[in-house]
């Protein structure tokens, strides 16, 4: 017996097909990379999804962003009271991510 909600979806998703509404996305033709929803446990996959779909990411992905920015910064610097500062913000915020993540796995 074919659920009638997944054949309405199938039909939409191959109407949208059809009228290139989904011609445009961002990482067509791109593998999808599962390996962040992987590590997480699995009751937890579906509230960080939807999160991310609204817009919210959860904290340990908003300080490894902080940190690549970081990186970065401290890449292009010229000045060694700057770099100092910027090693300094580097070290908190890698400091900030190891116990977020430890956060996390203790309560598993």
């Amino acid at each position: 017996m074919v659920d009638i909600f997944a054949k309405i979806a199938e039909d939409r998703i191959l109407e949208a097909i059809t009228n290139g509404e989904l011609a445009n996305l961002s990482g067509r033709g791109k593998p999808v990379d599962l390996t962040y929803w992987a590590s997480l446990p699995p009751e937890m996959r579906a509230t960080y999804m939807l999160l991310q779909n609204a817009g919210c990411v959860p904290e340990e992905v908003q300080l490894l962003k902080e940190i690549d920015r970081l990186r970065e910064k401290l890449a292009q610097c010229d000045s060694d009271k700057t770099k100092q500062a910027i090693n300094k913000e580097l070290e908190e915020a890698k400091l900030k991510y190891a116990l977020v993540i430890e956060r996390r796995t203790q309560r598993r």
